[in-house]
Protein backbone atom coordinates (compact mmCIF):
# COMPACT_ATOMS: atom_id res chain seq x y z
CA UNK A 1 0.00 0.00 0.00
CA UNK A 2 2.75 2.40 0.98
CA UNK A 3 4.73 1.61 -2.13
CA UNK A 4 1.82 2.22 -4.50
CA UNK A 5 1.09 5.55 -2.84
CA UNK A 6 4.72 6.58 -3.31
CA UNK A 7 4.55 5.62 -7.01
CA UNK A 8 1.40 7.72 -7.38
CA UNK A 9 3.16 10.71 -5.82
CA UNK A 10 6.09 10.34 -8.22
CA UNK A 11 3.70 10.14 -11.17
CA UNK A 12 1.89 13.30 -10.05
CA UNK A 13 5.20 15.13 -9.59
CA UNK A 14 6.42 14.08 -13.03
CA UNK A 15 3.16 15.16 -14.63
CA UNK A 16 3.27 18.50 -12.80
CA UNK A 17 6.83 19.18 -13.93
CA UNK A 18 5.90 18.34 -17.53
CA UNK A 19 2.95 20.75 -17.43
CA UNK A 20 5.11 23.53 -15.97
CA UNK A 21 7.74 22.99 -18.67
CA UNK A 22 5.11 23.15 -21.40
CA UNK A 23 3.65 26.35 -19.94
CA UNK A 24 7.09 28.03 -19.95
CA UNK A 25 7.72 27.52 -23.68
CA UNK A 26 5.72 30.59 -24.90
CA UNK A 27 7.33 32.80 -22.26
CA UNK A 28 10.83 31.77 -23.32
CA UNK A 29 10.00 32.38 -27.00
CA UNK A 30 8.66 35.84 -26.22
CA UNK A 31 11.75 36.60 -24.16
CA UNK A 32 14.06 35.48 -26.99
CA UNK A 33 12.17 37.65 -29.49
CA UNK A 34 12.38 40.67 -27.19
CA UNK A 35 16.11 40.15 -26.68
CA UNK A 36 16.62 39.97 -30.47
CA UNK A 37 14.65 43.18 -30.88
CA UNK A 38 16.70 44.92 -28.21
CA UNK A 39 19.99 43.80 -29.76
CA UNK A 40 19.15 44.78 -33.33
CA UNK A 41 17.51 48.06 -32.35
CA UNK A 42 20.44 48.96 -30.09
CA UNK A 43 22.97 48.32 -32.84
CA UNK A 44 20.90 50.35 -35.29
CA UNK A 45 20.59 53.27 -32.87
CA UNK A 46 24.33 53.24 -32.17
CA UNK A 47 24.98 53.79 -35.87
CA UNK A 48 22.88 56.98 -35.97
CA UNK A 49 25.03 60.10 -35.74
CA UNK A 50 22.40 62.20 -33.93
CA UNK A 51 22.20 59.72 -31.06
CA UNK A 52 25.96 59.53 -30.38
CA UNK A 53 25.67 62.25 -27.72
CA UNK A 54 22.89 60.37 -25.84
CA UNK A 55 25.37 57.77 -24.59
CA UNK A 56 24.94 54.04 -24.29
CA UNK A 57 22.29 54.18 -21.55
CA UNK A 58 20.23 56.74 -23.48
CA UNK A 59 20.30 54.63 -26.65
CA UNK A 60 19.41 51.56 -24.63
CA UNK A 61 16.43 53.36 -23.08
CA UNK A 62 15.22 54.34 -26.56
CA UNK A 63 15.65 50.75 -27.76
CA UNK A 64 13.61 49.46 -24.81
CA UNK A 65 10.84 51.92 -25.63
CA UNK A 66 10.82 50.86 -29.27
CA UNK A 67 10.77 47.15 -28.44
CA UNK A 68 7.95 47.70 -25.96
CA UNK A 69 5.91 49.37 -28.69
CA UNK A 70 6.10 52.95 -27.44
CA UNK A 71 7.04 54.52 -30.75
CA UNK A 72 5.88 58.11 -31.07
CA UNK A 73 5.55 59.86 -34.37
CA UNK A 74 5.68 63.59 -35.02
CA UNK A 75 2.31 65.07 -35.70
CA UNK A 76 2.31 66.80 -39.05
CA UNK A 77 0.27 69.91 -39.62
Amino acid sequence: MNESLQKAYFAIMALSLAVIAIELVPVSRQSAAWNRCLTTTGSFLSSLHKLKKKGQSGREAIAVSICNGAVHYKKTK
